[in-house]
């Protein structure tokens, strides 16, 4: 209960951080369900503002003039490339309210207020930053601001906009059928019906916004509860088990309660009460634990996400009280069942009833294994499971669970270690170069750009070096800016990171991890159009790789000279021979240019450690939870046939013998739930990574089972079923015969 409440829990947490803070943040400021961008040259301002009022139009602002703006590297945070402006003439509206974070309202020439797309506020200290726009104004930052929208980069007055020679005007819809991608389409159709041919040159749902921002923590999720339905099945079954054996064990003990005047439903809350003490101390306990977790999940799984003025909170006090309530009364629903046995035997029935099975149950199948060349304890071991059906049923599920957590947790790890080592199959270290320090330094290279990749190369070491430019670049149509990254030089790493299509070769090619791709719309062969520094470059998707940024594309270093001629590359990867000595060579590094900084690249993954960790630790307590299983099932069989392991032992049966027949009693149990959980196992691991929306898989990944670990699996099942039975095994060879038999 311990272990299911916490992982329940934690599954509940990632649900509602993963919806509930966007929704809220999303409705205070009357977020746009639709931010559509139109050419000017082809619609007019008046035919927009038509669109306002067409039907399923709930609300629209607009239309704004938008531009796009180069912006030199390191510009406040951001990295060079493009910025989009829209003019705006205030933050209020029936659309899209901007929250104004810091400073003020861009209201004057020469003024902009900045998008703030992560959590918290920037301060004053970067107020009053300028920016020279080419060819155009230099602008003063004003102001920064928060939409939840993502309706631009920056803002300045309508009458300012002018001078940035904007192209495109934005529209800003609020539609009264919303809840689904179709339904945004038909809407967006409906109120752009009678516009000219291609007016519409792209829109940007909030689906699409809301799927960048809880991707990394729906990545989680089916883990997480596949995890806590494993843990629910669990303790349903060995509550089920403990209570059942209670009862068949207790019949004299019910008898003498109903005959001192307990009524059955009394007798049944005796039953119920012994499970729902533990059970509510566990609940509690893993409520507790998962609350303690929720908060360092959380920070893992939003990372690196823009989250705006949405505010994620660890503390959900619906979840706890799902839990606190909900887990307790499916242990009761559990036990009840089981318990209800006790309500309808009679009093004298079960005084007289004692503790043995009913004479013949099973005795066919037993007389048939005695019949056998096997050995006797072996023989009357394998047909114990037999006289109690329903018992054995339920320790046999609690096996198979077992095994398929064992089979999932294994699967998961080989899995998550062949990613963690993607890129490092050489065994070589990796040493990430900059030619740019930290805390201000903004030294330049003495070295030119081809100059430092060649000495790089020359380094006692080194066996391949890659060149890396990244650009905030703009995609036309869309307000979201793209990251891109141009590579040049070693492309080893393509070899492991490519899951469909091939790398990047030629000019107009670029790839994309699977989170890109699915929130763009985009899929392999598909074209689009990337600005930057006013030049632009038609690209076609010729590859999925297998993780990375939902807001960046890599491309090639011709696509790069397209965009930006004549601009190096300011960070470089150097692949290192295995054995190498990576600290010597960031040393010597140091040595080439003073503006040179080079160090070891973390092969660590916090969510990949994390996720090993989990499934680890919660695969030790389902596989201990269900050796527990076994162990109440051998011990009630024990307590059952006390009086047939004395006259056993009275003619001549070894202790030894009794720990045999014991621990093949259930055996044969953990060899069955071995062959049923490996299925089960594989079929989860496969339903878990083929859900990671952040990261593709490819089958040399997935395919993790051989035959070593198939029969590691199996033997695992049987590991199980003779822990559980070791223990009262033992006990059975140690009863005397004297104390068994004294009654007769």
């Amino acid at each position: 209960m311990l272990c299911s409440t916490t992982t329940v829990l934690l599954a509940l947490t990632l649900l509602s951080a993963a919806s509930s803070p966007f929704d809220k943040a999303y409705a205070e400021q009357r977020g746009a369900h639709t931010v559509a961008t139109f050419d000017t040259g082809k619609v007019t301002r008046q035919q927009l503002a038509e669109t306002a009022h067409r039907p399923g139009v709930a609300a629209a602002a607009g239309p704004f003039g938008q531009a796009v703006v180069d912006i030199p590297k390191d510009w406040l945070w951001m990295a060079g490339g493009t910025l989009t402006v829209v003019g705006r003439a205030d933050p209020a509206g029936p659309v899209d309210r901007i929250a104004l974070l810091e400073g003020h309202w861009a209201t004057a020439p020469g003024e902009i207020v900045i998008n703030w797309s992560v959590q918290g506020s920037p301060g004053t200290q970067l107020l009053g930053t300028e920016l020279a726009v080419p060819g155009g104004p230099t602008l003063k930052v004003v102001g920064f601001a928060a939409s939840m929208s993502k309706s631009a980069s920056a803002w300045v007055a309508p009458e300012q906009l002018a001078a940035l020679h904007p192209t495109s005007a934005q529209m800003l819809y609020r539609f009264t059928d919303s809840s689904t991608e179709t339904e945004l389409s038909a809407s967006l159709a409906r109120a752009t019906t009678g516009l000219p041919q291609e007016a519409l040159t792209g829109a940007q749902t909030y689906l699409t916004l809301k799927q960048a921002f809880s991707a990394l923590a729906d990545s989680y999720l089916p883990f997480m509860t596949l995890f806590g339905a494993l843990g629910l099945l669990v303790a349903v079954l060995i509550v089920g088990n403990v209570v059942s054996g209670a009862v068949v064990s207790g019949f004299r003990h019910i008898g003498v309660l109903k005959a001192l005047g307990f009524t059955p439903n009394q007798v049944v809350a005796v039953y119920v009460t012994m499970v729902s003490l533990p059970a509510v101390v566990g609940c509690v306990l893993g409520t507790l634990a998962g609350n303690a977790l929720a908060e360092p999940i959380l920070k893992v799984a939003f990372t690196g996400i823009d989250v705006g003025r949405a505010s994620i909170d660890a503390t959900h006090p619906w979840a706890s009280v799902t839990c606190l309530v909900g887990m307790p009364a499916l242990v009761l629903l559990a036990a009840l069942l089981p318990a209800l046995r006790a309500h309808r035997l009679p009093a004298a029935q079960a005084i007289s009833a004692g503790g043995a099975p009913r004479r013949g149950r099973g005795l066919r199948i037993q007389r048939i294994l005695g019949g056998t060349r096997l050995p006797r304890p072996v023989s009357l071991g394998l047909g114990q499971p037999f006289a109690r059906p329903a018992r054995t049923l339920l320790t046999l599920a609690a096996i198979v669970l077992g095994v398929t957590t064992v089979t999932l947790s294994t699967g998961l790890t080989s899995t998550l270690v062949a990613y963690g080592n993607v890129g490092r199959e050489d065994g070589g270290a990796r040493i990430h170069v900059t030619t740019a320090g930290t805390d201000g330094d903004r030294t330049r290279p003495r070295l030119s750009d081809p100059e430092i990749e060649e000495r790089l190369r020359s380094l006692p070491g080194a066996e391949g070096v890659r060149a890396r430019a990244l650009a905030q670049a703009s995609m036309t149509g869309q307000t979201l800016p793209v990251f891109a990254d141009f590579y040049r030089g070693d492309n080893s790493l393509y070899d492991h990171t490519i899951v469909k299509g091939r790398a990047p070769a030629a000019a107009g090619e670029i790839v994309a991890g699977p989170a890109f791709l699915t929130q763009r719309g985009l899929k392999l062969g598909d074209r689009v159009t990337l600005e930057l520094n006013g030049r632009k470059a038609t690209a076609t998707v010729v590859g999925q790789v297998i993780e990375g940024n939902a807001r960046a594309v890599e491309a090639s270093w011709a696509t790069y000279r397209e965009l930006a001629p004549g601009v190096g590359a300011t960070e470089y990867t150097v692949r290192l021979a295995p054995g190498a000595d990576a600290r010597a060579y960031a040393e010597k590094v140091a040595a080439l240019d003073p503006a040179l900084h080079a160090s070891v690249l973390d092969q660590g993954n916090a969510g990949t450690a994390t996720v090993i960790a989990f499934a680890t630790v919660f695969t030790a307590l389902l596989t201990t939870v269900a050796a527990l299983g076994v162990f109440n099932t051998v011990l009630l069989n024990i307590r059952e046939r006390r009086r047939d392991l004395g006259m056993l032992k009275s003619i001549g049966m070894t202790p030894r013998q009794v720990v045999l027949m014991t621990v093949t009693s259930v055996a044969g149990l953990g060899a069955v739930g071995g062959l049923l959980g490996i299925q089960l196992g594989i079929a989860a691991h496969r339903l878990v990574v083929d859900h990671v929306g952040v990261v593709a898989f490819p089958e040399s990944m997935k395919d993790v089972w051989h035959a070593p670990q198939l029969a590691a699996m199996l033997l695992a099942g049987v590991l199980i079923a003779v822990l559980g039975a070791l223990v009262p095994a033992r006990s059975a060879a140690r009863m005397t015969i004297a104390s068994v038999l004294h009654t007769e």
